[in-house]
């Protein structure tokens, strides 16, 4: 079978070398030109299923197959066609998938080998074909559609290649590389083809195809604002046939200038000083000099305040009650950590028969909390105790904190 299949084969590439011509006239063209050829040069063609007569009186034409050969190997941007049927890719996969794991569970190793090949052809096709949907995809953006001349052909062309993409986005949503994954089980070879090869050919293939959606999006905004303007233009040319006398008027005799129209430049541009104009240096500095002397001028007016003594009794017991403060809220911290219970700032306000108020007490210990460092904070709870403002909405009045470990 291999040895029929491999003539077969080779008697068909034969033919396409024989005949490149004529089959690269019938691509380009779209039909055969039978009377240049002879019939038995074009029947033997047919029979290699190289041509094909769709019908009985229509023109020969070239098999699909041949066509995408052609289209693919050429790049030829007027390839349309998008292989969104991933469904069926993956369906194949997985049964050559289970074939290769029955083979290799009864030990059958040339059916092993040969459905491991198949599995790899499949699986190397199905990356190749994303591949060249990509590609076949950013090479018509990048011509913005240039085998179509009109603004609205242009506009179809970018809604299919949008609607291919959406397709091809969903049909790729199919695939689950977790069932994936669970059916190559502990195989070396399908988690490599199954998992490793696909998951990195789709991760690719999204990226790109979120590329050429932003770009499909870009090019369509500027074709239907290209169709605008040529509206605009359409409609002028016909106002100007239909009345070929007409001529603008003054517009600077209208109560209302059209904007098009109402553009002016300033009589007068912005103004700035060039510092760096040496003809200029010595005019600058006086300006700079006379500046500073007003500056001096008006402190020099001000008359001299008075000298006010300092207390310094009374900074020093300001000074003594803040730290007898903190001492005491670095107790209450202690106090806490050590008993490892929850303790309310009044009920150690009122366990010490602290002198301070309990206000500024509940102050205090708010502000040590937060003068704490975000790794220390993270050891502490600090709770509020309160009620919401009967009238104000949005207020809350703290009545008491409550301090505990985490």
């Amino acid at each position: 079978m291999n040895q029929h299949l491999q003539q077969a084969g080779v008697k068909l590439l034969n033919a396409l070398s024989r005949h490149a011509e004529m089959i690269m006239q019938v691509y380009l063209s779209g039909t055969l030109d039978e009377s240049k050829y002879s019939p038995k040069v074009i029947e033997g063609l047919c029979q290699l299923g190289i041509l094909w007569r769709p019908e009985s009186d229509t023109q020969l034409r070239l098999k699909s197959a041949v066509r995408n050969l052609l289209e693919g190997s050429l790049h030829d941007e007027r390839n349309r066609q998008i292989d969104a049927n991933i469904g069926s890719a993956l369906a194949s996969l997985k049964t050559l998938a289970q074939h290769y794991k029955e083979a290799l569970y009864h030990n059958r190793y040339a059916e092993v080998d040969a459905h491991l090949s198949d599995l790899s052809e499949h699986v190397y096709a199905l990356t190749e074909s994303l591949s060249n949907s990509v590609r076949l995809l950013f090479s018509r953006i990048n011509n913005e559609f240039g085998y179509v001349s009109s603004i609205d052909a242009k506009i179809r062309e970018n809604e299919l290649a949008q609607s291919q993409v959406s397709e091809l986005l969903n049909q790729l949503e199919m695939f689950r590389f977790d069932e994936l994954s669970e059916l190559a089980g502990s195989n070396r070879e399908l988690r490599h083809l199954l998992v490793v090869i696909l998951q990195h050919s789709f991760s690719k293939v999204i990226q790109e195809l979120s590329i050429v959606q932003a770009r499909l999006l870009e090019l369509i905004g500027r074709f239907r604002e290209f169709k605008g303007r040529t509206q605009l233009l359409k409609g002028f040319l016909l106002h100007m046939e239909q009345k070929p006398d007409f001529r603008p008027v003054n517009y600077s005799q209208l109560s209302q200038v059209p904007m098009l129209f109402n553009q002016a430049t300033a009589l007068i541009k912005p103004a700035a000083v060039d510092v760096h104009r040496i003809e200029h240096e010595q005019d600058l500095q006086q300006l700079v000099g006379a500046i500073k002397a007003f500056n001096r001028s008006n402190t020099a007016n001000q008359p001299e305040r008075a000298a006010q003594k300092i207390n310094v009794e009374q900074q020093s017991a300001a000074q003594f009650a803040e730290d007898k403060l903190r001492l005491a809220v670095e107790a209450y911290f202690c106090q806490v950590i050590d008993s490892g219970e929850r303790l309310t700032a009044l009920d150690y306000h009122q366990q010490h028969e602290l002198e301070f108020d309990p206000e500024v007490w509940i102050y205090q210990v708010v502000g040590g909390y937060q003068g704490l460092t975000l790794e220390e904070q993270s050891y502490f709870a600090l709770d509020t105790n309160g009620e919401v403002h009967p009238i104000y909405s949005g207020n809350y009045i703290i009545r008491d904190v409550e301090l505990g470990l985490r």
